[in-house]
Order: C-alpha cells, then structure tokens, then sequence
C-alpha cells in the first residue's frame, strides 16, 4: 500500500503593522476638548473650516481599509499612531493610513519591508509617497500582498552625532537649526577638501526622495527619485558683507559626506519632520552620508514629479 504524503502546512496569514494618522479633529475637538477649537467651531470660524470634513474623510478610509483587510484575511500584529515605534521585522508589510507625514513617520521602524502608504483624505493632504487613495485602496492592498503592485526603491540617509548613529532612515530631510527660529545659527561644513563657516536660518539636507520639499523650497534642485545622491540646501545665508557662500548649495555624491560641526549651542535636528529629532550642542560633530538601507514604497512611480512638501504640512 502506498504511503500518503502529508498534508502541506497551512498557510500562514500575512502580517501587517497598520499605522493610522490621529486627525486634528480627533485629538483637538474629542479627546483633548480643546475650548479655543470648540468656540471656533462653534463660531464658524474658517480656521477650522476644513477639520470635520479632512477628519470625516480620513476616518472613512481607515473604516475601508480595515475592512479590506478582514476580507483578506490578514493578521494585523501592530496598530500603531504615526508617534509610535513598532517592530517591523518580522512583518510581510507595513501600511499607512493618512498622509505623507504618517508613512515618513512609519518609515523610521521599517528595515527591509515594504511600505504602502494611502491617503486618506486626498482632498485636504499631501500624498505624494502614498501609493494609494480610498477610491483604490482595496486592488493596492491586494495587489501589496501578492507582489504585484509596483515598487520603487528609495535611497536614505545616515546622520551620526558625535560618530554615534542618530538615525539610518531619514526619507525626506533632516534640518539642522536653532531651537527658536528666530535665533541665527552657527556651524562649520565640511565637504571633501572644502570647509566653510556659516551664519544662516540652518539648513536641509536629505536624499533624493525629498528634494521637491523643503530643499526645493529653499531653492535647491529636484533631483530624479532615484538617485543616490544627497542634497544641501543653506536657509537664509547670513552674509551682511556681501560675500557668497560656496557651500551654499551642494550635491553629496554617493560614498562621500558632509561633515558640520556645530557653533549653536541650543541646535536641533529634525528627521522627516517634527516627531523625531536630537538636540545638538556647541561643538558637536555631525555627519550626514548615504544610509546602508533604502526604503521599499509600494505604489509609487519612480517618474512621479512632486515632492511631499514642507515640514509644517506633513500631517
């Protein structure tokens, strides 16, 4: 009698972080009970015109996205808000529910899993990282699970302080500056055989990915979404005397760095927006290369033209 063979294993379900942006509306209006938002609302004011609606929105989208994923059958291992730090290791994928902002959050837990991020409120966000809106939500997830849906795949940064490692996973931008923004910083760069002492507003630099944000804002160049190289782009050159700085604007090449060693006292560095940061002090030594580990996004053409704005909008 011939043996039979054993059963194969059952499947596993795929596992996913699924990182959701906390709306204005949500924690100013119901959990805070903010009284200045409450009297605006109630007063019709047009400052907070659009809240309801972005909130609405958004928390309409998380309702599909979820249920997308019940029919799936995926195993959801991680809810998370876009300040939380997960574990993303043993995970098929992590997705974001809200804007750029959310999925560069997110980004900073992710290592070699891919990331697919949807716009929840396309009407009333930036979702220029975001592979996906509500309208489609359910054929990117599917498509995220099988291997199917496009990807791109995106350089990142490397900023050390002092030769300790503050981040491997910078996306967008970091932003070195003073504590208050209405105070001058100081700083020594140094790239390759230049080096130069600079008075400014700060400056950005960041791969890639970011340079039709800030860096673009600030007059940088939009550099194609896959390259490796890095950017530096100075705020608000204080130069009183009239004299140009050299290292003003400046592309990192792939393998070099940019060295700056602060002359602030109380600076900052700001990694893809304002949730995470480290504080810099007078002597300092920071030093910003390309980062060993890229970032896989789901969705995402490498041809796309826009960039996912300034740090005050990534929300």
């Amino acid at each position: 009698m011939a043996e039979r063979s054993p059963a194969p294993a059952p499947r596993r379900p795929p596992r996913v972080a699924l990182v959701v942006k906390r709306s204005a509306w949500k924690i100013y209006r119901e959990e805070r009970k903010d009284p200045r938002i409450t009297r605006l609302i109630e007063a019709g004011d047009s400052a907070v015109a659009r809240l309801k609606a972005s909130h609405e929105a958004h928390e309409q989208t998380v309702r599909e996205v979820k249920a997308v994923l019940d029919d799936l059958g995926v195993q959801i291992d991680v809810v998370a808000s876009a300040a939380q730090s997960f574990d993303a290791g043993e995970l098929d994928l992590v997705i974001t529910v809200g804007g750029d902002g959310t999925l560069l959050s997110a980004s900073h837990n992710v290592g070699d899993v891919p990331i697919l991020g949807i716009n929840s409120a396309p009407g009333h966000s930036v979702g220029f990282f975001c592979g996906a809106t509500s309208r489609d939500a359910a054929d990117a997830i599917a498509g995220a699970l099988s291997g199917s849906l496009r990807s791109t795949v995106l350089t990142r940064m490397q900023v050390t302080v002092n030769d300790k490692l503050a981040t491997g996973r910078v996306l967008n931008d970091a932003l070195f500056c003073h504590v208050s923004p209405a105070a001058t910083s100081r700083y020594v760069l140094r790239l390759g055989r230049a080096e130069e002492e600079q008075k400014s507003s700060g400056f950005w630099i960041g791969p890639a990915a970011g340079s039709t944000a800030a860096q673009r804002s600030a007059g940088g160049r939009v550099l194609p979404l896959t390259s490796k190289r890095l950017q530096l782009v100075v705020r608000e050159p204080y130069t009183p005397h009239g004299e140009e700085y050299r290292l003003r604007h400046a592309l990192i090449q792939p393998g070099a760095s940019l060295v700056v060693r602060s002359k602030t006292h109380d600076a900052k560095l700001f990694f893809d927006g304002p949730i995470h940061s480290v504080s810099v002090g007078f002597g300092d030594v920071i030093e910003f290369t390309q980062a060993p580990q890229s970032l896989t996004i789901l969705g995402l053409s490498a041809k796309r033209k826009w960039g996912a704005g300034s740090a005050a909008s990534r929300r």
